[in-house]
C-alpha cells in the first residue's frame, strides 16, 4: 500500500498527494495526519490535490472527516489545487466538505491558515500578496 508522506513546514502540515487513492490509503492518511498533527501541534493542515484526476465519494468523505479531526486537535484543514472536474463530481455525489477552506495552490492555502491562527489568535493579520488589497491609513 502506498503511503502519503506528510511533510511539517513549521507549525503546518502539508500533504501532497501524487497517487491514486485507494480507500486503506486515505484511511491510512487519516491516520497519519491524526497522529502528526497531535504529535507535533501544528496548528494547520494543507492538503495539495492537484494531482488527483478523480475523487469518488469514500476520498471525499474522508477528506471531510480529516477537516473535522484536524478541527478537534486545533488544526484548520486547507484543500488546494482542487481541479473543476474533481468539484463538479463531488457536487455531483453530494458530497460537501464542511469546515473545509479551498484555495488554488499552496501559498495561497498557506496564508489562509496563517490569517486564520492570527485571527483566533488576536493578531495582527499580515495583509499582502496579490488576492489582499493594500490597506490603507489615514493620519490624523
Amino acid at each position: 500500500m502506498d503511503r502519503v508522506p506528510v511533510l511539517r513546514l513549521g507549525d503546518v502540515l502539508l500533504v501532497s498527494i501524487q497517487v491514486d487513492l485507494e480507500d486503506r490509503t486515505v484511511v491510512a492518511l487519516q491516520e497519519d495526519l491524526s497522529e502528526r498533527i497531535a504529535i507535533t501541534g501544528s496548528h494547520g493542515v494543507v492538503i495539495d490535490i492537484s494531482a488527483l484526476e478523480i475523487v469518488d465519494s469514500f476520498v471525499g468523505r474522508t477528506l471531510a472527516t480529516i477537516a473535522s479531526i484536524s478541527r478537534v486537535l486545533d488544526a484548520d484543514t486547507v484543500i488546494v489545487g482542487m481541479r473543476p472536474a474533481v468539484a463538479i463530481t463531488l457536487v455531483e455525489l453530494g458530497v460537501s466538505l464542511p469546515g473545509v477552506r479551498t484555495a488554488l495552490d499552496i501559498e495561497k492555502g498557506l496564508r489562509i491558515i496563517e490569517r486564520a491562527r492570527g485571527a483566533r489568535l488576536g493578531a495582527p493579520v499580515r495583509r499582502d500578496g496579490p488576492d489582499v488589497a493594500p490597506e490603507t491609513t489615514t493620519s490624523s
